[in-house]
């Protein structure tokens, strides 16, 4: 199987660590509350941090901490305190912005990835960065395909192909893309007083505008296009050109993101990632490529997003602002109803429908407390033991579950 790159996923909480793990996330980003770019994402604390890292490496998946904000000089001993946790319990890595946060790293013996709100976007700033002990880099999302090339050829030049190959370089692959300059905007700050860098984004740019003449006689509704909301990013059309471009990790954007979009986004990119480690360079592989391409688009469509951009890969995308407000996801959750009870020997849910009815071979979502999040295909639905074409709100019926279940759980079904 040829080398691809590794896969890095969101997860904001729990349900989404556990969308990631079973999607197939080779790594999995984090962050702690106070000290990340997701303030609004519940988030883990720091007594979470030996359980979280102990229940991705049960899975054979790394743990990377975010810690990217800005930092003021009385938070410094509450960023030691985070990162010595860290250490202790284990981390892969941290994600950095504040070279504050680099030093106390280095202090721990954290391995440092440079955040993309370091703006790197050149071999240079590598080099010096190669310094103070950075080793994983999450490029400016401006840099193109061309880009990324040419940076990895100057390594080369700079270090010999050995040690330029221990410096790795990490792209974003899918989500959402802010239309300042790598995300480093005062508009929220400006406008709410909660700061984009540090975490707390209340995100106004991505709202319609309307513009009114001094007399109040005349308005304009500045569109039809959303002038300063740019469409998510999708790299899976080219995905195959940043493997080859020499990407070590592939980033899914998400952390504020529901589990259903961690476990669907994650899974279409580990099918693409894993189809070209099997068949990249075989006879047919790219025709292949592009039929499994077309499904994994389709999928992707079904879950929030903002319609699809190349971001700044494949050129300048000059112009490709969202003309609606909000999702133009092709599927939405809706609420079947409450779980009853559940008999472990036969694996069979006893469902109170509440909502939206339930039929056979419909995409479900169960999700509780204890039980976290997945998906699965409803199969055979049983009322009073007889099957029913179609299940109504006021009844109750019975399926199988692919996995353990507690009274109280919600259903789910997209469509």
């Amino acid at each position: 199987m040829k080398r691809i790159p590794e896969l890095l996923a969101p997860a904001g909480d729990w349900r989404n660590l556990q969308a990631a793990l079973d999607a197939g996330a080779d790594a999995v980003y984090f962050g702690v509350k106070g000290f990340n770019m997701r303030a609004s994402a519940r988030n883990f604390t720091r007594r979470d941090l030996p359980r979280l890292v102990k229940t991705c490496h049960a899975r054979k998946v790394r743990a990377y901490l975010t810690a990217n904000t800005l930092v003021h000089e009385r938070e410094l001993p509450a960023v030691d305190t985070l990162l010595a946790a860290a250490a202790r319990a284990g981390v892969d890595g941290v994600i950095v912005s504040d070279l504050s946060v680099l030093a106390a790293a280095r202090r721990h013996g954290l391995e440092i990835h440079a955040s993309t709100q370091m703006s790197v976007a050149n071999s240079a700033s590598m080099l010096l960065l190669r310094e103070l002990g950075v080793r994983r880099f999450v490029l400016a999302r401006e840099c193109s395909l061309d880009d990324i090339r040419r940076i990895r050829r100057e390594l080369v030049k700079a270090l010999g192909r050995v040690a330029a190959a221990e410096l790795q370089i990490e792209l974003f692959a899918h989500g959402a893309m802010c239309v300042s300059v790598s995300g480093r905007c005062f508009m929220s700050e400006q406008a709410t007083g909660k700061s984009a860098n540090r975490g707390a984004c209340t995100q106004p740019c991505r709202r319609e505008y309307r513009v009114v003449d001094d007399t109040g006689d005349r308005e304009w509704v500045l569109g039809p296009n959303y002038i300063m909301s740019p469409k998510d990013l999708c790299t899976l059309p080219f995905i195959e050109k940043l493997v080859g471009a020499g990407a070590d990790s592939l980033k899914i954007e998400g952390r504020l993101r529901s589990p259903e979009y961690v476990a669907v986004v994650v899974g279409a990119y580990r099918e693409a990632l894993d189809f070209l480690g099997r068949r990249r360079g075989r006879k047919g592989w790219a025709a292949e490529l592009e039929e499994l391409k077309v499904r994994l688009l389709a999928r992707l469509g079904e879950v929030y997003h903002r319609g699809f951009s190349a971001g700044f890969y494949c050129g300048k995308p000059i112009g490709e602002w969202v003309n609606s407000s909000g999702n133009v996801a092709t599927k939405r959750r809706h609420l079947v109803g409450t779980v009853l009870n559940f008999y472990r020997k036969p694996s069979v849910v006893h469902l109170a429908v509440q909502d939206s009815a339930l039929a056979e071979g419909e995409e479900l979502i169960i999700e509780g407390a204890t039980t976290g999040f997945f998906m699965q295909r409803t199969g055979a639905v049983l009322r009073e033991g007889q099957p029913c074409a179609r299940a109504e709100a006021g009844s109750e019926v019975t399926f199988v579950s692919e996995r353990p279940v507690r009274r109280g759980d919600k259903v789910y079904v997209m469509r």
